[in-house]
């Protein structure tokens, strides 16, 4: 069977990431213009022909909302070009937290983004660790979720943090995802629960477990102010673990988040490429995504599994 013609595209909010992955996958990034009128008025229009391909569009959604509107119009473009098929690359999936009714009268973001993406006429979806699983059921095309373990496992057994090692979730809501780390290195895991009084500000926090001594990991899947996980790795040291790092693949990293980061005990704060980084910092360590999307997007191509990916 013949290979089918494949091309990758990127809007402008992950070009950075972009590049990598067609480098990863073996062929340049796509030509694609994203105009502006002058009152912001966004236009797109591919440079090349993709009529029968499999197009590849990659665009993270976080803020502000153009990013999102630049993706609707680049699905919308790319079938009106003929494309075969059109693939939306999503490494950070915007308005996931918003996931069900946790309160009268509010919104589902995450299911309207979903909708969003289906209308245009996107025929699959991958993304990399959302923020809740069934967000996988918002849609009825199909949705490759992958999973970040699969880089930041091997960087943590790099560090040979031993037999001390111990890994904790920032609340309970993580649970599942940090007993999966816990797995791969047969450690065992603490619970930092947590009570908010509005989003974004923590009213208390408690472990559930001993760190006594302990080289201990958080894991989440996002970092946004960082309030959470700074105060979690106060904690922890306080109660007597020996050093504590963090594990969040997406750095939203907004408001007081670096100076937080910077003045917290956190040894490290490890995170992914999926958004770039406002600026710089030493306690910051970034590892790319990018050959594991290109190798997904290889596997979707070819009609192979991707469980292969997952460690």
């Amino acid at each position: 069977m013949p290979q089918p013609l494949v091309k990758i595209f990127s809007g402008s909010a992950s070009t950075y990431l972009a590049e990598k992955i067609a480098s990863d996958y073996g062929q340049p990034l796509g030509d694609l213009t994203i105009s502006h009128f002058s009152d912001s008025e966004i236009g797109v229009h591919f440079n090349e022909s993709i009529r029968g391909a499999e197009v590849f569009l990659v665009q993270s959604t976080f803020p502000p909302a153009d990013n999102l509107m630049e993706l609707m119009l680049m699905i919308d473009a790319a079938k009106r070009a003929s494309a075969h098929k059109v693939i939306v690359v999503m490494p950070y999936y915007g308005y996931a937290r918003q996931d069900r009714k946790d309160k009268p009268r509010v919104s589902i973001g995450a299911k309207v983004v979903a909708n969003a993406i289906q209308s245009v006429g996107a025929d699959r979806l991958m993304t990399c660790d959302l923020h809740a699983g069934q967000i996988q059921g918002f849609f009825d095309i199909p949705v490759d979720h992958l999973n970040g373990s699969a880089i930041f496992v091997p960087y943590l057994r790099s560090l040979n943090l031993g037999n001390d090692l111990i890994f904790a979730s920032p609340d309970v809501g993580g649970v599942v995802r940090t007993r999966a780390f816990a797995q791969n290195f047969g450690a065992e895991m603490v619970v930092c629960d947590k009570h908010r009084k509005r989003a974004n500000e923590i009213a208390s926090m408690q472990v559930i477990g001993d760190v006594e001594g302990m080289d201990v990991v958080l894991v989440d899947d996002m970092v946004d102010t960082a309030g959470t996980i700074t105060k979690a790795a106060g904690l922890l040291k306080d109660k007597g673990a020996k050093t504590v790092r963090a594990i969040a693949t997406h750095p939203i990293l907004s408001g007081p988040a670096y100076e937080r980061i910077e003045n917290s005990a956190l040894e490290e704060l490890i995170v992914s490429d999926t958004i770039p980084l406002k600026q710089e910092s030493a306690k910051i360590k970034v590892l790319s995504f990018s050959n594991l999307f290109a190798r997904a997007i290889n596997s979707v191509v070819t009609h192979e599994s991707i469980s292969s990916l997952f460690i």
